[in-house]
């Protein structure tokens, strides 16, 4: 995958999150902002990603594209403690939306920087820019 694919996943990727962070934010009956989180580091990641394919510093933005995705990553792994919980039909989960939310987003971004840093490693192996 070359960078300019990476660009593109990079903005599917915020694409993605925007779309989780707005069902969240519904099906939890719209009560409380942070449900959008996921949205707003999607947003990041589309501006991010959309600089990569635009500029000259594709290398430079791709590298704050996966620092974006490691902080995000650990914002939102935490739902992924209650996950078993909530998959066994366990009544007693706190804001079920938000673990299940908070899971997509962690297994998207984990995916996304393995992407990434498989990439990063291929483009460094063939002397291409990352």
């Amino acid at each position: 995958m070359g960078v300019m694919d990476l660009a593109r996943v990079t903005v599917a990727v915020g694409a993605a999150l925007i779309v989780l962070g707005g069902v969240g934010f519904v099906g939890s009956g719209a009560s409380s902002v942070t449900a959008l989180i996921p949205s707003f580091f999607g947003l990041v990641l589309v501006v991010v990603g959309v600089l990569a394919e635009r500029t000259d510093m594709r290398k430079v933005w791709m590298h704050v594209a996966v620092v974006l995705a490691v902080v995000g990553i650990l914002g939102s792994a935490m739902g992924l403690a209650d996950l078993p919980a909530l998959i066994s039909g366990d009544t007693d989960v706190d804001r079920p939306w938000a673990v299940a939310v908070q899971s997509i987003m962690a297994v998207v971004l984990v995916v996304y920087v393995i992407l990434a840093v498989r990439s990063f490693v291929a483009a460094r192996r063939s002397g291409t820019a990352a």
